[in-house]
């Protein structure tokens, strides 16, 4: 699925345009975002591409939602 990163005074967030979605990011894999995965506070889990640590924010990129909480 598309998905919308960004960083602002709040912290970090995703947006789901297909679902009009916005939720913070309260747990991540890496300290470098990239590669592994996020969890936003709605409990879904999200596996990011790899990317190199220095890509700027705000991007939209291809993530794939993964089984478990809030699936």
């Amino acid at each position: 699925m598309k998905i919308m990163l960004r960083r602002d005074a709040r912290g970090l967030s995703v947006y789901v345009p297909r679902k009009d979605l916005e939720e913070p990011v309260i747990a991540q894999q890496h300290d470098a975002l990239w590669g592994g995965w996020v969890k936003l506070k709605n409990g879904w889990v999200l596996e990011l591409p790899v990317m190199d640590a220095q890509t700027q924010l705000p991007i939209t990129v291809n993530a794939r939602k993964l089984e478990g909480e809030g699936s």
